[in-house]
């Protein structure tokens, strides 16, 4: 397990520095980063999704990636659902297949249509799923701690140079 986490820290640090992501981190960027990159879009939907429950759903399909994620939280909170779920792309797991899985109810008004096999992602094992929150706090914690010790660009675009000169490069090193 400790070789498989190593190998996913160094396979996520260098998609996100393919990516270009750079502070602040901006959830909305990286997704459209990342989907640029895996050639289909991923499509962010805010649901209030019923308590108790998944925080966030994430279906693949053959056009685009969709992350249902709950509605009813922080802003922090929904950022780290969201980079949970983009931490399952990332690792690349896959459907467990399993049709005899009981579809957790959504509400009345969701979407019935989007429930499909690709979307029947309930039995994660705990490897998949602590996978996919190395990978969220991966993310998350380069974001904070590059964000915070990041000088910001200065008023006087003729600074730049000084900045630049007395900036250490930050980023996914």
């Amino acid at each position: 397990m400790v070789a498989r986490e190593r190998e996913l820290r160094r396979q996520c640090k260098r998609l996100l520095r393919k990516l270009d992501i750079q502070p602040p981190l901006h959830i909305a960027e990286l997704c459209r980063r990342l989907g640029e990159h895996l050639g289909k879009p991923i499509r962010l939907i805010p649901w209030a999704l019923p308590v108790p429950g998944p925080f966030g759903l994430w279906m693949s399909r053959p056009s685009e990636e969709v992350i249902f994620y709950q509605e009813e939280t922080t802003r922090v909170h929904q950022d780290h659902i969201i980079l949970h779920e983009i931490g399952h792309i990332i690792a690349d797991h896959q459907d467990d297949g399993d049709q005899s899985v009981e579809f957790p109810d959504l509400g009345p008004d969701f979407p019935r249509d989007l429930i499909n096999r690709g979307f029947r992602r309930t039995c994660y094992t705990e490897d998949y799923e602590r996978e996919a929150e190395l990978v969220a706090t991966i993310i998350q914690e380069w974001g904070m701690v590059i964000d915070y010790v990041s000088a910001r660009t200065p008023e006087d675009p003729d600074l730049d140079p000084l900045r630049s000169a007395l900036n250490a490069p930050w980023g996914w090193t």
